[in-house]
C-alpha cells in the first residue's frame, strides 16, 4: 500500500496532537496531584485529649491520641445515654476502609454507628488506620497482603487497637466477654487480622465487602464469624480478585474469593461444613454453618445487588464504586442479631 506526501503529513499531524494531548494530561494530572498532596499537607491534626488516664462517667464522643511505634495514633469512642459506670457494656470496634478515617466511618449519614449504638446499649471505638499526613486522613490498614502504606510500611495495627482496647478497658466499664470489630472493605479485612491475632480479646466480627486476606492465620480459640457481601462487588471481587475500578493494582492485592475465606473459618471452627439456609428473601440470601466448636458459628449474608458498600447504609463517596448500598437488609441489624446469639 503506497501513502502520497499530504496522507504521510496527516498522519503525522495526528501523532503530534496525540502526544500533545497525552503529555497535557500527564501534565494536568501531575499538577491536581501537587495539589492534592499540599490542600492534605496543610490539614491539621485532628482536635484530641492525650490523657488516657481519665475515667469516662457520662455518655458523648471523645477524642484521643497517644504515639504508638513513634507515630501518632487517635481513634474515637461513642457512649450511649444509657450508659452506667456501675454495669458492664459491650463493646464495638468500627473499622474504615481503605483511604476513609474515623469521621468518615462514625459520620451517622453513612453508617448509622452512633444510633445503632443509643438503640444497643453498646460502646463503639473507631479508630484512625496508618496516614503519612498529620490530619489523619487517607488511612489505611495494614491487614496482611492489603492495603497500602500501612501494608508496605509493615504497620503494627494489631498492635494498636490491642492498645485501645487496654486503654478503653481502664476509662470504661467494658463487657469484656463481648467485644466486637467489624469494618469496610480494607476495614473487614482487618477484623478477619483481628480474629487471627487477637482472638482472645474478641468474642465474634462481622465483615462488610471485604474477604480475608491475612498472611498466616492461627486463632487460639474458635470465634464467631459473619461475612456480608454483594454478588456484584466491583471492588473486592466475590469470586476473588481486584476490580478494575483500582487504578493502582500494586496498592491492593489479588483479593481471596468469598467462598475461600468462609471456607477458611469453617474449617477452623470445625463446623459442619454443610450449611443451613437461614434467610432467602428479594435480593438476600444467608447460610449459617452450625455445630461449629464451642458453640460458635459462621454466617454468610450475599445480596445481589449494592456493589461495594453498606448494606442499608449511604455511600460516602464515589471511592466506593458507583451502585447504590442494597436495601434488601440492613448491616447493622444483622450484625447485632448475630452478636447477641454468641
Amino acid at each position: 500500500m503506497k501513502y502520497n506526501s499530504k496522507a504521510l503529513w496527516f498522519v503525522s499531524l495526528g501523532l503530534l496532537i496525540f502526544s500533545s494531548v497525552s503529555c497535557s494530561r500527564g501534565w494536568l494530572r501531575s499538577k491536581i496531584q501537587e495539589r492534592f498532596q499540599k490542600k492534605m499537607d496543610e490539614k491539621p491534626a485532628p482536635i484530641a485529649s492525650s490523657d488516657l488516664s481519665q475515667k469516662i462517667e457520662s455518655p458523648g464522643d471523645y477524642t484521643f491520641t497517644f504515639p504508638f511505634d513513634g507515630i501518632p495514633r487517635n481513634y474515637k469512642i461513642h457512649v450511649p445515654k444509657s450508659y452506667s459506670p456501675n454495669k458492664k457494656t459491650p463493646l464495638l470496634f468500627v473499622l474504615h476502609g481503605g483511604g476513609g478515617d474515623m469521621e468518615i466511618q462514625s459520620n451517622e449519614d453513612y453508617y448509622h454507628q452512633i444510633s445503632k449504638s443509643e438503640d444497643n446499649g453498646h460502646i463503639v471505638i473507631f479508630p484512625n488506620g496508618y496516614s503519612k499526613y498529620k490530619s489523619g486522613k487517607i488511612d489505611t490498614w495494614n491487614a496482611g497482603n492489603c492495603c497500602a502504606e500501612a501494608r508496605d510500611k509493615k504497620i503494627d495495627d494489631v498492635g494498636f487497637i490491642k492498645e485501645i482496647l487496654n486503654y478503653t478497658t481502664k476509662q470504661l466499664h467494658i463487657d469484656k466477654s463481648k467485644v466486637y470489630s467489624t469494618g469496610m472493605s480494607n476495614g473487614a479485612m482487618m477484623s478477619y487480622r483481628l480474629a487471627c491475632e487477637m482472638t482472645d480479646n474478641l468474642t465474634a466480627i462481622a465483615t462488610i465487602a471485604g474477604t480475608d486476606n491475612t498472611i498466616s492465620c492461627n486463632p487460639s480459640k474458635p470465634i464467631s464469624v459473619l461475612h456480608i457481601h454483594a454478588k456484584d462487588d466491583d471492588k473486592v471481587l466475590f469470586y476473588g480478585g481486584a476490580g478494575e475500578s483500582f487504578r493502582d493494582r500494586s496498592l491492593v492485592t489479588d483479593f481471596i474469593s468469598v467462598p475461600n475465606s468462609i471456607s477458611k473459618w469453617v474449617r477452623f471452627n470445625q463446623c459442619n461444613p454443610t450449611p443451613k439456609r437461614v434467610l432467602d428473601e428479594p435480593g438476600v440470601t444467608c447460610d449459617e454453618y452450625n455445630e461449629c466448636k464451642e458453640g460458635v458459628k459462621v454466617k454468610l449474608c450475599v445480596t445481589e445487588n449494592g456493589g461495594h458498600s453498606w448494606p442499608g447504609g449511604k455511600k460516602p463517596s464515589l471511592f466506593f464504586g458507583s451502585a447504590s448500598p442494597s436495601m434488601a437488609i440492613k448491616a447493622n441489624d444483622v450484625m447485632w442479631d448475630f452478636f447477641k446469639d454468641k
